[in-house]
């Protein structure tokens, strides 16, 4: 059986800096360990990227904070979190259809999601992946998931169970 750990944008602007929230610097210990628990060729990450044009860009407009910047400390995967990855998706969107791809054209059956934001890129990329390989059994560890608000992280979680995506930790 072939499984992969998918770590959806651990990134430093997203945990303590511009958008960071208290949620997300709680589950660093979560992640870390989950992270352990997979080999490096079982790990995939995803990594927001976003260049000098972002505020004229359709995110940007709607959520007009500068994050993510590509090359700044803010861009880059936590520190702790560094412990090598199969490969690293970077993508100027909430999903990454290159990774949905991915995951189907290396016929994984199971697919665990973890990160940040839970109501963003976290069910943005699980739905995709269950769309681009609906045979693959996808999970999200709750615990290893933080949302902008409380609220939100668990509206996304019943989304994503709402779309046969297996919530677990919650």
């Amino acid at each position: 059986m072939k499984k992969a750990l998918v770590l959806v944008d651990f990134q430093n602007d997203f945990i303590d800096g511009s958008l960071g929230t208290k949620e997300a610097q709680a589950i660093i210990p979560n992640v870390i360990e989950k992270l352990s628990q997979y080999s490096k060729e079982n790990r995939l990450a995803s990594q927001d990227t976003h260049f000098e044009d972002y505020l004229t860009t359709q995110e940007g407009k709607n959520l007009p904070v500068t994050h993510c910047q590509n090359g700044t400390f803010g861009w880059e995967i936590r520190k702790e979190a560094q412990v090598g990855f199969a490969k690293i998706f970077e993508k100027t969107t909430f999903g990454s259809r290159t990774l949905a791809e991915f995951i189907r054209d290396e016929n994984y059956d199971e697919v665990e999601l973890v990160g940040i934001c839970t109501d963003i890129c976290v069910v943005s990329n699980a739905l995709l992946i269950k769309a681009y390989a609906p045979e693959v059994k996808i999970s999200v560890d709750a615990s290893c998931c933080a949302g902008v608000s409380p609220e939100k992280h668990l509206a996304a979680l019943e989304t994503m169970r709402s779309c046969q995506i297996e919530i677990t930790n919650a």
